[in-house]
C-alpha cells in the first residue's frame, strides 16, 4: 500500500530548489530537487539514494535517515512514518482487532452535549453516543467516516470544509497504510477508495500523511444548519489503534444552541 522508495520521491519533488540552497535557471525542467541533489545535502552517495528511490537499498540508518527528514523538510509525523517505512521489512505490526470494551461504549453515553465515537485506524466507527448518531444521521457501527466522506458525500453534503477534511482523511489512510502495511481490510477500502473517487486518486498520490489531533470541523445539517465544532483526538490506551473523538461546542456560540436543539429533536 506504501513503500519508502515512492515516498522519497515525493517528498523530493515538493522541495524548492532555492531553499534548499540550490540555484536554478530557466533551463531546469525539474521539480523540486534532483536526486543528486539529495544525495549531496544529506551527505550520501548518489548511487546508494538512486537505490533507495528504487527499492534495492538495505535498511538505512537513522543517520541517514535524519539527514533525509532535514534535506526534505519532513515534519515531526513525516519522520516518524519514514522510519516507519523504512523499519518494517523487519517488523511488522498486526492490525488490531477492532473490539471495543463494553466499559468504553458506556463512557461514550457519559459524553453529554457533545457527539463521541471510538474509530480504529481504518476510519471505521465502533461504537458513538447519541448524538454522534445524531450528526451523521444514521447508527454509528457500521460507518466507516472516510467511504462516507468520499463516495456518500461532496462539498454540498454534510461537511462544510469538505476539501479540507478529504486532505486530512486520506493522510490519515497513508499514515495507517505505514503503520499496518499487511492490513486486508485497509488495502480494500483504500483500493474501494480510488475507484470511486477521483479526488481521492488525486490526494493519495501526493503520499502526505496528517496525523489526527485536534482541531476545528465544520457540518451543515439538514436540520439545525452549520455547526462549527472542535474535535479533540484520544488515543485509548491499551487499545492499539483506536481512538476516542469528541466533537465539541464553544460554550455560549450557535453550535452550541445547534447541538442542543439536535439533542432536542430526538425527544419529541
Amino acid at each position: 500500500m506504501d513503500d519508502l522508495a515512492g515516498f522519497l520521491r515525493t517528498r523530493r519533488a515538493r522541495v524548492v530548489p532555492a531553499a534548499a540552497g540550490i540555484a536554478i535557471d530557466s533551463r531546469r525542467r525539474v521539480a523540486g530537487l534532483r536526486r543528486e541533489e539529495v544525495a549531496h545535502l544529506s551527505g550520501v552517495s548518489v548511487d546508494y539514494y538512486v537505490r533507495l528511490e528504487q527499492g534495492r537499498a538495505t535498511q538505512p540508518s537513522e543517520q541517514v535517515l535524519d539527514a533525509l527528514a532535514r534535506v526534505l523538510g519532513l515534519d515531526e509525523t513525516e519522520r516518524e512514518h519514514l522510519d516507519r517505512l523504512a523499519r518494517r521489512r523487519r517488523r511488522r505490526t498486526k492490525a488490531p482487532a477492532g473490539r471495543v470494551r463494553p466499559e468504553l461504549v458506556r463512557v461514550l453515553d457519559l459524553v453529554a452535549g457533545a457527539p463521541a465515537m471510538i474509530m480504529d485506524h481504518r476510519m471505521d466507527v465502533l461504537a458513538g453516543n447519541r448524538l454522534a448518531g445524531l450528526l451523521f444521521g444514521r447508527p454509528m457501527p457500521g460507518l466507516n467516516t472516510a467511504r462516507h466522506l468520499f463516495l456518500e458525500e461532496d462539498e454540498r453534503g454534510l461537511y462544510a470544509d469538505w476539501e479540507t477534511c478529504t486532505l486530512d482523511v486520506v493522510g490519515h489512510l497513508r499514515l495507517s497504510a505505514g503503520k499496518y502495511p499487511d492490513d486486508p481490510r485497509l488495502a480494500s477500502l483504500i483500493g474501494e477508495l480510488a475507484m470511486g473517487s477521483e479526488r481521492f486518486r488525486r490526494l493519495w498520490a501526493r503520499a502526505d500523511v496528517r496525523a489526527r489531533t485536534h482541531g476545528r470541523k465544520s457540518y451543515r445539517h439538514p436540520l439545525v444548519g452549520l455547526l462549527d465544532l472542535h474535535q479533540e483526538n484520544f488515543v485509548l490506551p491499551d487499545q492499539t489503534g483506536l481512538e476516542l473523538v469528541t466533537l465539541s461546542a464553544a460554550p455560549g456560540t450557535p453550535a452550541e444552541d445547534g447541538l442542543r436543539l439536535l439533542a432536542g429533536l430526538d425527544q419529541g
